[in-house]
């Protein structure tokens, strides 16, 4: 894993993923990983449980710095971007559809 940064209402994680892991077992065991509650509450103390879904983006190892950079920068960034913006911008930059429903 590479870095993982929180801010108030989601983290953002940039890891490696062996092509012969689902990113949906990846995810339950980031989930239920490692960490206990009490560890992650320390980490991230407005931390109240995981959310029912996710998002997963790919990149090329040419962007790998500057994912790296972005990532690190989520708090000065999420000041002029809230999080709701940010993900529905991405999904249509990445030609994703969505129902908008489920991004609340």
């Amino acid at each position: 894993m590479y870095r993982i940064n929180g801010v108030a209402d989601h983290i953002h994680i940039m890891s490696d993923l062996h092509p012969s892991v689902s990113l949906a077992d990846y995810i339950k065991k980031y989930q239920g990983g490692k960490q206990s509650l009490d560890e992650r509450i320390f980490l991230f103390p407005q931390f109240e449980g995981w959310q029912d879904g996710y998002g997963a983006f790919t990149y090329s190892i040419k962007e790998k710095d500057s994912v790296i950079e972005f990532i690190k920068n989520q708090k000065v960034h999420h000041r002029s971007e809230s999080f709701y913006d940010e993900y529905k911008r991405l999904l249509i930059e990445n030609g994703v559809k969505f129902d908008e429903r489920y991004l609340l």
